[in-house]
């Protein structure tokens, strides 16, 4: 599979202070990929240097091989940012239009108002006259005139509302599904967990976290197996007996009962659903969690700011 960019041992500083530290990455065609980070992670640096817009302090970027400056490059990438300026003068239709004009090879127009989802009537509308959530879907059609092969969308939903949020991922599913490939950020985790394939999680300027979201959430997270259990029958168990039974399975992080469940988080579901047979424990209702996207972004963050508190 063509790698569409690369990054090596990339670093931006910025008034002696480094915004982005040695990251390196490729992103494969075809693959959607989100990058996600606290305020401050160096996420934005990192797509900006990407666009061209700043340069590397060290390291390199190669988009399709060349320089994010190059004319051939541009020509083959689409940006979706976060501030969407236009031309207030003119109508919809007239925008996209004119844009669509700068580019050898560009989108039909038809496309373009079907992924954005324009209605006729506001087609017509002069840009000055949208809404903030018409903006934006302006904004998403402008990023697709030139048909590009590389979209980067910076915080695409921001302002927007459930229906329009859904209808936007639809229509980048089916921007993926014709061979594009996106890099995008977001504030919000359930989109990148539900559309990308891919995640690359920055703190402090520095990769925290690279892999599928399943990966991601397996490995800054816990599992969990929860029941309920007969404390008062024949066959019950004392509550002291069954946190030592279970705290003395390897893997085993934690036992407590909440709300009249029993709940282990563990490092594997397997052994502890083994321990309850081998231990004969009466439990019944039994179900097996996994943490979400949300609570690795949360545990990463509190533990970079409990390393703060200590040094």
């Amino acid at each position: 599979m063509e790698n569409i960019a690369e990054l090596q041992h990339v670093s931006k500083i910025f008034s002696g202070k480094k915004a982005v530290d040695d990251v390196s990455f490729v992103i494969p065609s075809g693959s959607v990929t989100a990058v996600l980070g606290p305020n401050g992670a160096g996420k934005t640096t990192v797509l900006s240097m990407m666009l061209g817009l700043r340069e590397p302090s060290l390291g390199s970027v190669r988009i399709f091989g060349q320089s994010p400056k190059h004319a051939q490059v541009k020509r083959r990438i689409g940006a979706m940012l976060q501030e969407v300026s236009v031309i207030d003068g003119l109508k919809v239709h007239e925008v996209m239009s004119l844009i669509r004009s700068y580019y050898p090879s560009p989108i039909k127009l038809s496309e373009m108002v079907h992924l954005a989802g324009f209605k006729p009537e506001e087609l017509n509308k002069r840009a000055d006259k949208l809404s903030g959530g018409q903006k934006r879907r302006l904004g998403f059609a402008l990023a697709l005139a030139g048909n590009p092969d590389l979209l980067f969308f910076d915080e695409p939903t921001v302002g927007l509302d459930a229906p329009a949020r859904k209808a936007f991922w639809q229509q980048a599913d089916e921007l993926a599904d014709r061979g594009k490939t996106i890099l995008f950020s977001t504030h919000y985790l359930q989109e990148a967990e539900d559309t990308a394939d891919r995640i690359l999680l920055f703190n402090k300027g520095k990769i925290a976290a690279d892999g599928t979201p399943d990966e991601i959430v397996s490995k800054l997270t816990s599992r969990s197996v929860s029941f309920i259990a007969d404390m008062t029958g024949e066959d019950s168990y004392a509550a002291d007996e069954m946190v030592h039974r279970m705290r003395s399975v390897p893997g085993v992080r934690d036992c407590m009962e909440q709300e009249g469940r029993w709940v282990v988080t563990a490092d594997n579901t397997d052994t502890v659903l083994a321990a309850i047979f081998r231990y004969n424990i009466p439990a019944r209702d039994i179900r097996t969690g996994q943490g979400r996207l949300d609570d690795a972004f949360e545990i990463m963050v509190s533990a970079d700011h409990d390393k703060e508190a200590v040094s």
